[in-house]
């Protein structure tokens, strides 16, 4: 028996004594429908989108990041004493769970941004998940006037 063979034979043996790797799936977050109301003249933005937990664990979102702005933030507006208030939010998603983030709610605040945004353009968005993992998101800029 050549050389190859034989290790090819010893090795095929051995795999039977070590258990096969476990892989821990990621958690089932799904985002749709991520919008930026265009900013002319201004360096911040807010982000909405619609995420599903498909999954059978809860998800939390711990971070967000964008290569078009400084910092990004999950935010909840509150209005306070009549005045609107922005606090930061953590962003839990039970299982099963659908939630949308939109104007006068949850949102991702998006500061320092790295140039004006039009109607048009891409956004990218990545959120970093607890426990690890990431989800990377594409946010479509819509005119002022678009809901």
């Amino acid at each position: 028996m050549r050389v190859p063979a034989l290790l090819a034979t010893c090795l095929t043996a051995l795999a039977g004594f070590w258990p096969a790797p476990s892989f821990t799936a990621s958690p089932a977050l799904s985002a749709q429908d991520a919008w930026i109301r265009a900013t002319p003249g201004v360096d911040v933005a807010a982000a909405y989108l619609t995420l599903h937990n498909g999954g059978t664990q809860p998800v939390v979102v711990s971070e967000v990041r964008s290569a078009d702005a400084a910092a990004a933030m999950i935010h909840a507006t509150a209005i306070v004493n009549g005045q609107s208030t922005m606090r930061p939010h953590e962003l839990r998603i039970a299982p099963g769970e659908t939630v949308r983030l939109t104007p006068g709610g949850v949102h991702i605040m998006l500061q320092g941004l790295k140039r004006p945004l039009a109607a048009g353009d891409e956004v990218p968005l990545v959120l970093l998940l607890e426990g690890g993992g990431s989800l990377a998101v594409t946010a479509h800029v819509r005119a002022l006037t678009d809901g």
